[in-house]
């Protein structure tokens, strides 16, 4: 490994020479002491330092200290990346509250069901969004959510409207001048985040994750990654996904870094800016980076600061990786592999992997290094696989159901003790739900999924949730989604529908149906049409989405030939 890698690992662990685990605004106020004027959120109308997000922490707190929040209230957030959202952030947590950062993509049922299943004391709502009005969405929906008199959900007290462009005026008639400066209420092992994932279920669930998960998660990142003192890290990725909260902001916490988020996904926008100021790191889901590899030649982009490029959380053609490292001119190209449910990336390809390393695999276990915060042997995670039939353990390198523990397993899901009774086992494992195997040169390769659950745009679509919203429609019967490649998207989903009898509905119409309900990603590429007698059964009767996709595949040849 190169020397400059090294070093920059040798510096990072002997700022940490042992873990202490401590809350995250804890962690805010040591940052904050350590780099003070040095910016933490870059944005084309300025920068909020270290010290300035630790002032207006503070005065949010001492907000919601008026409004009654208690440690372990749930707030929800619909928030896209505003800088503000950081200060919220390290405010709820210092009351020792948990957020509920809620995907802006959500159609208005969908916020609904989160806003109940988390149980939010306080829902903090921007005003509007590109073409959203998620105020009047909530209004519709959750009648009474401002003022907390909203039957729907009887534990919500109060909800705030921000207003990004009068971005302290949501916490001002509550604030009266003074700043929190008591002691944190959080310790390390309380509840931070409840990030809602799709899954099998067909109803999104909440993930319970700990400040000392986010924390250590933030760390290991670092570490692993060779993070230089100050990187700069410029993103349209959401702060309610692991992705751009962990990687994003946690990580450059450690490091005295910034983060240049954008409110959307904008190639021109990102692709100027990385010049303008001075990015670093380049980090997105791969249907993004293709998009920025495409915009590139477009335009005159100074890409001269870029040192590293972290392109995740989906499939990715295989051609990508050399185009990303002939565009952008990095040496540092990164992959990785985790799950909500494990807090977020536990695999990851290394500072220096060659691109056959980067495209063949997901990368090895992360590195964490410091005493105290992993296993014996320096890592995050322990792995093994299982027989995904029988749930029998695999000998070492064989390929299998993945299975993972360590200190970065998440406490489960909120209220929902029998779906996190069916991903834990004993030992501390958690099922994983994916397939594959570590290679002898410790780098995973996946092989695929045993859950049905696929990836859109970077986001998780669940199969059972739009099959059971369509099949509401009186001109169909029975729906089945599943997953297919896209060189896009990473994958797409593909639908197979059974007309109800005497029924007429064409694609046109199925989209139709979908669009007012569902976020676009999760609106199926491709629809076909099928009568129940060629449906692929078992002997039991149960339909083999496996054959289902075998003639998808076919169809898609065909139409491609």
């Amino acid at each position: 490994m190169h020397e400059d890698i090294l070093a920059r690992r040798a510096a990072i662990a002997q700022r940490h020479p042992r873990w202490v685990p401590m809350s995250l605004d804890a962690y805010l106020e040591k940052a904050a002491a350590d780099y003070d004027e040095r910016p933490l959120v870059i944005t084309d109308d300025g920068a909020m330092t270290y010290s300035a997000a630790l002032g207006f922490t503070r005065q949010i707190a001492a907000a919601f200290e008026k409004l009654d929040l208690r440690r372990g209230d749930r707030v929800g957030l619909v928030m896209p990346n505003h800088p503000m959202i950081v200060p919220l952030l390290f405010a709820i947590w210092r009351l020792g509250a948990v957020a509920v950062p809620m995907n802006t993509l959500y159609r208005p049922e969908e916020l609904e069901f989160v806003v109940r299943e988390s149980d939010c004391s306080i829902l903090i709502v921007m005003d509007r969004f590109g073409s959203r009005n998620y105020v009047a969405d909530l209004d519709t929906r959750l009648p009474g959510w401002r003022t907390g008199e909203c039957e729907a959900a009887p534990g919500l007290r109060r909800g705030l409207i921000f207003d990004s462009s009068d971005p302290h005026a949501f916490y001002a008639p509550f604030y009266e001048g003074r700043q929190s400066t008591a002691a944190s209420l959080a310790e390390a092992g309380d509840p931070a985040v409840i990030m809602f994932t799709s899954g099998t279920t067909g109803s999104p669930k909440g993930v319970v994750q700990t400040h000392d998960n986010l924390l250590r998660a933030a760390y290991a990142g670092a570490l692993h990654q060779a993070f230089a003192d100050g990187r700069r890290a410029i993103f349209s990725l959401p702060l309610y996904h692991g992705f751009g909260l962990v990687v994003g902001l946690l990580s450059g916490l450690i490091v005295g870094g910034a983060i240049i988020p954008h409110l959307k996904f904008d190639p021109p926008a990102i692709l100027s800016a990385i010049g303008r100021h001075r990015a670093t790191f380049l980090m997105g889901v791969p249907t993004m980076t293709i998009a920025l590899l495409e915009q590139a030649p477009l335009g005159d982009y100074d890409f001269s600061s870029l040192t590293a490029i972290h392109s995740a959380a989906a499939p990715t053609p295989s051609w990508v990786w050399e185009e990303i490292q002939a565009t952008f001119g990095c040496d540092e190209i990164f992959t990785s592999y985790g799950q909500t449910e494990t807090t977020a990336t536990i695999v990851c390809t290394q500072p220096g992997d060659p691109i056959d390393i980067v495209a063949a695999t997901q990368g090895c276990i992360v590195e964490a290094g410091v005493a105290g915060i992993a296993s014996e042997d320096g890592r995050i995670a322990e792995f093994k696989t299982i027989d995904p039939e029988t749930g029998a353990d695999l000998p070492a390198g064989a390929a299998g159901e993945l299975c993972t523990r360590g200190p970065m397993n998440s406490l489960g899901y909120f209220r929902r003790p029998d779906e996190t009774a069916k991903i834990m086992l004993p030992g501390g494992w958690i099922r994983m739900g994916d397939l594959g195997q570590f290679r002898p040169d410790g780098n995973l390769f996946l092989t695929g999924r045993t859950k049905e659950v696929y990836k859109s745009r970077g986001e998780l679509v669940s199969p059972k949730e739009l099959e059971q919203l369509l099949t509401t429609h009186p001109a169909i019967s029975q729906a089945f989604f599943i997953g297919m490649p896209d060189d896009r998207w990473g994958e797409c989903g593909c639908a197979w529908i059974v007309r109800a009898d005497n029924a007429a509905i064409e694609v046109d119409e199925v989209l139709a149906f979908l669009e007012p309900r569902v976020a676009r990603y999760k609106l199926p590429r491709d629809i076909w049409f099928i009568e129940t007698r060629d449906l692929p059964t078992t002997g039991t009767g149960k339909v083999q989405k496996n054959q289902l996709k075998a003639m998808a595949e076919r169809l898609l040849a065909g139409t491609q030939a």
